[in-house]
């Protein structure tokens, strides 16, 4: 196979490559959300598991205070994880050179 269909082969098993390796990494990776200025701490997984979660005792004081701030630790654990996943999928896709007017279709980072 020569020409441009070779090279796009080319740089497509190579970035196959670069895929795995960066959902391995992700999938991996721990961030901690938070709340209540860390009166709650949710650490998580890039696969959005719950690994631990941390209370200050002061807030086991207020049930209801306390179940909002485990939401919210966990909603921004979740945000750090997409953050994280969107800041590693930008550097894939970048140099890829696709022959006369083809493109990259969006959205491939939702395949993780």
């Amino acid at each position: 196979m020569k020409g441009p269909l070779a090279q796009v082969m080319q740089q497509a098993q190579e970035m196959k490559r670069k895929w795995d390796s960066a959902r391995e990494e992700l999938e991996s990776m721990e961030v901690t959300g938070e709340a209540g200025g860390g009166m709650v701490k949710v650490t998580m997984t890039g696969r959005n598991d719950v690994r631990n979660v941390h209370i200050d005792p002061i807030a086991l004081d207020d049930r209801g205070m306390l179940e909002d701030l485990i939401a919210a630790a966990m909603n921004d654990a979740v945000r750090r994880v997409e953050a994280a996943r969107e800041e590693k999928m930008a550097g894939l896709t970048e140099g890829l050179q696709l022959p006369g007017g083809m493109s990259f279709p969006g959205g491939l980072d939702r395949l993780f």
